[in-house]
């Protein structure tokens, strides 16, 4: 068993420790989602770049610089999933607070320090990830979460979204046995990740502004339609 208090990246590291640290990581955060460390440790592994690159796509925008800036949270701690469930049905707000009492979770949690905008923005991206699942409409099963990992890896250029595919190919027999074949999973990862491409980027945009705002309504503004990828 990994202890996530032991795991750390050694200076200029090869692909390889970058590859086997993340790995490790991925094997905590499945059981302890929330953990600080690991959650800090693979964006290092694998996605520093590439959040430094949308840092600096948001300097460039005044909405972009005002989230960088203001650093707006969707943590279990500033959320009341009460309040939003008291929303009409149909709602952002609703069907988030839904969301997480139909599949029996709580939202995400974190004591990770911010030390620059670009651990802001891989916080900003793990806690998006449950409110992609209402917007997407993927479910939260073993190939729902796959899909939503393909559409993150089209959007943003995620690379621990493609490290988790490339992990769950290893699993693809379990999927199969599960009723749907290899064909249609591989297929329904692709048309994922070209939905991906095909939709605005999602990481500037400011939830917490849209609660009573219907569901279709963000759907047809920020994902491109899933019919069209197939």
């Amino acid at each position: 068993m990994v202890d996530p208090n032991t795991l750390s990246l050694p200076d200029d590291p090869s692909l390889f420790t970058r590859l086997r640290v993340a790995s490790q990581c991925l094997e905590v955060l499945k059981d302890d989602p929330t953990n600080p460390n690991c959650g800090q440790l693979i964006n290092i592994c694998l996605d520093l770049n590439v959040y430094a690159s949308i840092v600096q796509q948001f300097q460039h925008s005044e909405g972009g610089r005002r989230l960088l800036s203001e650093r707006p949270s969707l943590q279990g701690k500033v959320l009341d999933l009460a309040v939003l469930e008291s929303l009409p049905e149909g709602t952002l707000g609703y069907e988030f607070a839904r969301y997480y009492r139909d599949n029996k979770i709580s939202p995400f949690e974190t004591t990770l320090e911010l030390k620059s905008d670009i651990d802001y923005i891989g916080k900003r991206y793990r806690e998006t990830h449950d409110l992609l699942h209402v917007l997407t409409g993927y479910a939260t099963d073993q190939v729902g979460e796959m899909e939503l990992q393909a559409y993150a890896l089209g959007n943003l250029g995620i690379r621990t979204a493609a490290f988790i595919l490339l992990m769950s190919s290893f699993q693809l027999f379990n999927v199969v046995r599960s009723g749907i074949g290899g064909s249609e999973y591989l297929r329904r990862l692709w048309a994922a990740y070209r939905r991906g491409r095909a939709s605005p980027q999602f990481l500037d945009v400011w939830f917490e502004h849209h609660w009573e705002t219907p569901v279709a309504t963000l759907r047809e503004r920020l994902c491109a339609p899933a019919q069209q990828m197939n």
